[in-house]
C-alpha cells in the first residue's frame, strides 16, 4: 500500500478556510476513490496553524488517480491561498495495528 504523510502550515487568518477545504477533499477522497483507503487530518497541539495528514492508498496508481480528481483540483486552488508551506513524505505501509484487530 502507498502511504503519504503531509505536514502543512496554514496562514493564521485562513485556518477555517483550510479546515473546510481539507475536510471536503478528505471526505470526497474516501467516498469517491476506491483506491483511497484512509485520509486523516490531524492538528498539532503546540501550533494551531500546523497540520499533519495521513493518507493511505491501495497503490501508487490510486494516489495518481487521487491527484487527477476534481476534488483534489478544487483543494489545490484553496491551498494556493491558505498554505504557507507543505512537506510531502511518500512511503509504503509495512505494519499496521488497529483497535479492531486487538479486540
Amino acid at each position: 500500500m502507498f502511504s503519504l504523510v503531509v505536514q502543512m502550515e496554514v496562514r493564521p487568518d485562513r485556518r477555517e478556510e483550510f479546515l473546510a477545504g481539507m475536510a471536503a477533499n478528505a471526505e470526497a477522497s474516501v467516498r469517491d476513490e476506491p483506491g483511497c483507503l484512509r485520509f486523516d487530518v490531524c492538528s498539532v497541539d503546540a501550533d494551531a496553524h500546523r497540520f499533519v495528514l495521513y493518507e493511505l492508498y491501495a497503490d501508487a496508481a490510486a494516489f495518481a488517480a487521487h491527484k487527477a480528481s476534481p476534488h483534489f483540483a478544487a483543494w489545490r486552488a484553496i491551498a494556493e491561498e491558505v498554505l504557507v508551506g507543505q512537506v510531502n513524505t511518500p512511503g509504503r505501509l509495512l505494519v499496521t495495528h488497529t483497535a479492531e484487530e486487538s479486540a
